[in-house]
């Protein structure tokens, strides 16, 4: 027969695991999602949801550029990195956004939300330029395009964050996600203050360590047709 200081050290166990167990919401995302993220940058948005989730495992987090060229674009990239990989998060270098479903680990996974923070090709033209604008359009099709594939097919979403008016909005998203069968379900005002710790980046250029005002924003939900 147990003891009841041993009845209540068992329920205190149970508790705890409960606990660990607990779903937590950052902003759109939850700690049971399995989340891709795209362009990541310094990966403070990825840091961001880890610290949020308090762990990791559940982000693969990736970026377009080498180690050796994130170290020299961001200041504090390293230790962001380290502690992501820390909190058990797995971290990958060299990913296209508009080929990534060839990867060969990222096509394994399917996904219950895969994220990409203002999608940007750089400027090789003005921001309202024409050609700037259909490179830009470029890069987020191949993103859809790509996305789609890795899409969980129960409750999986892609979300696309960037600035709303002109130029932004002859991106035409939304048209772009229906010609290869993605719905726009839902587009939420996005607000930096949600994650702490999250700074976006000019990313290209010499200063691509420095901050770039957002503006008015939104994160554009699609999910299968």
């Amino acid at each position: 027969m147990s003891s009841a200081s041993e009845e209540g050290s068992s329920s205190d166990e149970d508790h705890e695991q409960e606990e660990v167990k607990k779903e937590i919401w950052k902003g759109h995302y939850s700690s049971a999602h399995k989340i891709l993220l795209v362009g990541e940058g310094d990966f403070s948005f990825s840091l961001c949801l880890a610290r949020s989730f308090g762990s990791a495992r559940n982000i693969v987090a990736t970026t377009v550029d080498t180690h050796q060229e994130l170290v020299k674009k961001y200041s504090n990239v390293a230790e962001n990195v380290r502690e992501l990989q820390d909190r058990g998060s797995v971290v990958l270098y060299g990913v296209d956004a508009t080929a990534m479903s060839n990867h060969f680990f990222i096509t394994t996974q399917r996904f219950h939300r895969i994220v990409y923070n203002f999608p940007h090709v750089g400027f090789r033209f003005p921001e309202a330029n024409g050609c700037q604008i259909k490179l830009n359009k470029q890069l987020v099709k191949g993103f859809l395009k790509n996305a789609k594939m890795l899409l969980k097919k129960e409750n999986g979403e892609i979300h696309v964050s960037h600035k709303v008016g002109e130029p932004y909005d002859s991106w035409n998203l939304d048209k772009k996600a229906e010609k290869i069968g993605l719905v726009l379900y839902e587009r939420s005002p996005f607000f930096k203050k949600m994650y702490p710790g999250y700074a976006p980046k000019r990313a290209h250029g010499a200063a691509a360590d420095e901050a770039f005002k957002l503006g008015e924003s939104a994160t554009y939900k699609f999910r299968l047709g």
